[in-house]
């Protein structure tokens, strides 16, 4: 869904043109304050912020973005800019977040990855050191060489996502 603000009498026809070209539903708010309530109880997947209504209303601005969420802020001119641009224009801005977002969930795989790989590698050097123990009771040896085998399988699952 995309939240449109703007006090424009072309809202109407801008919200039609956005709903047909992208498939989503548009509501229309004509304050920003008045967003800023949507946004705080419902998602969005973009909120476009007719400069106008930034001009005229830029105090409630911050509290409204605020409440963004994840929703992407466009900022348009309905007084200069026709249908199709601002819809190319949200297209490209959600575009540009939908590739932001899959590259930070690829880093934050990595990282947890290498985290995970480290910690077995760990598991793994203490479980050997442990069953090298002299006197250790066979029981205790074979619930670690157990442990050494989980550690090991799940390295090897590690690698393979790799």
């Amino acid at each position: 869904m995309i939240l449109l603000v703007t006090s424009s009498n072309r809202r109407v026809e801008v919200g039609e043109a956005l709903e047909q070209a992208l498939g989503e539903s548009v509501e229309v708010c004509e304050s920003v304050r008045r967003a800023a309530s949507q946004l705080r109880n419902n998602e969005y997947s973009a909120v476009l912020l007719d400069d106008p209504m930034v001009e005229a209303e830029g105090d409630a601005l911050d509290g409204m973005l605020h409440h963004l969420g994840l929703a992407v802020p466009v900022y348009v001119n309905l007084a200069i800019s026709n249908a199709e641009r601002i819809t190319r224009e949200l297209r490209l801005a959600l575009r540009r977040n939908r590739e932001s977002r899959l590259i930070a969930i690829r880093a934050a795989e990595s990282q947890l990855r290498s985290e995970i790989r480290d910690a077995v590698t760990g598991i793994l050097l203490s479980t050997e050191l442990a069953m090298r123990t002299p006197e250790m009771p066979l029981e205790a040896v074979e619930r670690l060489s157990s442990v050494c085998q989980l550690a090991t399988s799940i390295r090897s699952r590690l690698e393979s996502v790799n």
